[in-house]
């Protein structure tokens, strides 16, 4: 089973100029064209696809709120240094599984996802246990970069997960030093972004260039599955007190249940 994932942000190519406004009043914009949606099943997990054997998710079926893949719950590692925030934001929806964990772990915080993609949207509230939207639960279909770009969304996110892929998996969507800048605008002084990378794949050092270019501080955890590598960036660069992180740890994983003690180790080898 491959792991290599790739959610569902197309960037459009704009053009400027007196003729492209012309164009753009004539025509209606073009509506993004998306693989189709598919499920498969194996050993009790019920897997997101996009018409490939690429997987895009994943969800337990007697555990439907717990984060199934490795990679998936790494994405969490941002709880070493905030234990409340009062906004988290996940960029790419893929079968909820981020975005139903927070949503029923931190019970005062505001969870909002974006997915350009309704059928996934769709078939994660018919096949995959995603609760209605309420007053703590957005989940909105919209481009991720028009999201981040918003400047109504600046300076009020404490947590941004980040996993845009698509049917084709050859790295993020959305991966400019432009994209990451958006994204660490929309962050809280202290805020933090995650997001899977492709380890054997030649956008990797892009990312890790352009989230460098944007963020005070980037790490990396070892490569898992087959070549996802979650990257950890802050908004303002903290101190790496190890026994204060493994402190912590305990309590993640006594609370949740997720192994936090192997992200301490993975950022204690890569800082």
């Amino acid at each position: 089973m491959l792991i290599k994932r790739k959610s569902i942000e197309a960037e459009a190519n704009l053009r400027t100029g007196p003729k492209a406004a012309a164009a753009a009043l004539k025509k209606p914009a073009r509506k993004p064209k998306f693989a189709p949606v598919t499920l498969s099943e194996m050993d009790g997990v019920r897997f997101l696809h996009f018409g490939t054997e690429w997987v895009q998710g994943a969800m337990r079926l007697r555990k439907p709120d717990w984060i199934e893949l490795e990679y998936a719950q790494q994405m969490m590692m941002w709880m070493l240094f905030i234990e409340q925030p009062a906004h988290i934001v996940q960029l790419g929806l893929g079968t909820g599984a981020l975005t139903k964990f927070c949503y029923r772990n931190f019970d005062a915080t505001q969870v909002t996802a974006i997915d350009l993609n309704p059928a996934v949207i769709s078939i994660c509230e018919s096949m995959f246990k995603l609760p209605p939207n309420d007053d703590r639960l957005q989940v909105v279909e919209m481009d991720a970069n028009e999201f981040v770009n918003d400047a109504n969304n600046h300076g009020k996110i404490d947590v941004l997960q980040v996993d845009l892929y698509d049917a084709t998996a050859r790295g993020p969507v959305l991966d400019s030093p432009e994209f990451y800048q958006a994204c660490e605008a929309c962050l809280t002084e202290n805020g933090i972004l995650t997001v899977n990378l492709f380890g054997d794949h030649p956008s990797y050092l892009k990312n890790l260039k352009a989230l460098r270019f944007a963020f005070d501080q980037v790490l990396c955890l070892p490569e898992v599955h087959d070549g996802n590598v979650v990257a950890i960036a802050f908004k303002s660069k903290p101190e790496l007190d190890f026994p204060a992180l493994y402190e912590r740890a305990v309590s993640i994983k006594e609370s949740t249940g997720l192994p936090a003690k192997s992200w301490v180790n993975g950022l204690k080898t890569n800082s």
